[in-house]
């Protein structure tokens, strides 16, 4: 434990290298490593380079070696046939591992269709309550958000909405599939949006996992201190990130309020001799 934090630098490169290893405010891009088991046969050996094809730039090998926090491993038994293990590392440990069955697999080079530019950063939907009612799919959705969100932006412009990776849990299994985001003219400003399926696709069960415990992944989830917005007083935010303020004023006199003049709220002639009266009996009182 501990062992790269212990490691003296000898040599100027190799202090640059750890230093590049250290704990950063803003989180780095993570990458993701993948492997292929001894035995595993064509269909996950098609997977594992079709969701190279999606992570590129940012899939690699040997996480020490090339400091990957992400990692899929693709194998096939009698016992488990064509299984996939998506995990991530925390301090190089493992943190979460989840184990996938293929069912069904359709690859991106049999769908004839023009594919998204590498690097391109996705958009992800999920759909099924499973999602966010059951323990081990949160987990999931959480871990395929990691392993696809790609680097983060502070802003995304129309354009740049390219390819969609649409996840369905339904009855147990997952349903993976992604789209190509076509623009067409709509007659407006706002464009109409179709879908151009271009692979892969894929039909999933859930098999085995391996969570890490509640208190590990609070610890892991921390934010620190550095990054936390500072409160300011009198101001709050929803959950949508819609700002609010309070203003504190002094106690005012309604009755004194210049309002707009409306004939409608004009006091008719004898209300304004009632008004008149009635005064006058309050001051002989």
């Amino acid at each position: 434990d501990g062992l790269v934090d212990k490691v003296k630098p000898k040599t100027k490169r190799a202090k640059r290298f750890l230093e590049k290893r250290e704990p950063k405010l803003s989180e780095n891009i993570k990458n993701a490593m993948l492997i292929k088991g001894g035995n595993a046969n064509a269909t996950v050996m098609q997977v594992l380079r079709d969701m190279y094809a999606l992570k590129k730039p940012y899939g690699e090998f040997f996480s020490k070696k090339s400091d990957c926090s992400l990692f899929m491993f693709g194998s096939h038994n009698k016992k488990r046939p064509n299984n996939l293990v998506i995990g991530r590392m925390y301090d190089y440990h493992v943190l979460d591992m989840i184990e996938l069955g293929i069912e069904k697999f359709v690859s991106l080079k049999d769908i004839k269709n023009s594919k998204c530019p590498e690097g391109t950063k996705p958009l992800l939907i999920f759909a099924g309550d499973d999602f966010d009612v059951t323990e081990d799919y949160r987990r999931l959705k959480n871990l395929l958000i990691d392993f696809f969100r790609g680097p983060t932006v502070p802003n995304v412009r129309l354009a740049g909405l390219e390819y969609v990776l649409h996840f369905t849990a339904l009855n147990g299994k997952v349903y993976f599939r992604s789209y190509k985001l076509l623009l067409k003219k709509s007659g407006c400003r706002t464009p109409r949006i179709e879908l151009e399926e271009m692979g892969p696709s894929l039909d999933l069960v859930l098999r085995r996992t391996h969570l890490a415990s509640d208190d590990l992944y609070k610890l892991s989830m921390k934010m620190p201190k550095a990054l936390k917005p500072k409160k300011k007083k009198n101001i709050s935010q929803d959950t949508f990130g819609t700002t609010y303020g309070r203003i504190h004023m002094q106690k005012q006199d309604l009755s004194k309020l210049q309002t707009r003049k409306m004939k409608g709220l004009k006091k008719r002639p004898a209300e304004k001799t009632e008004d008149k009266e009635t005064s006058k009996r309050i001051k002989k009182n």
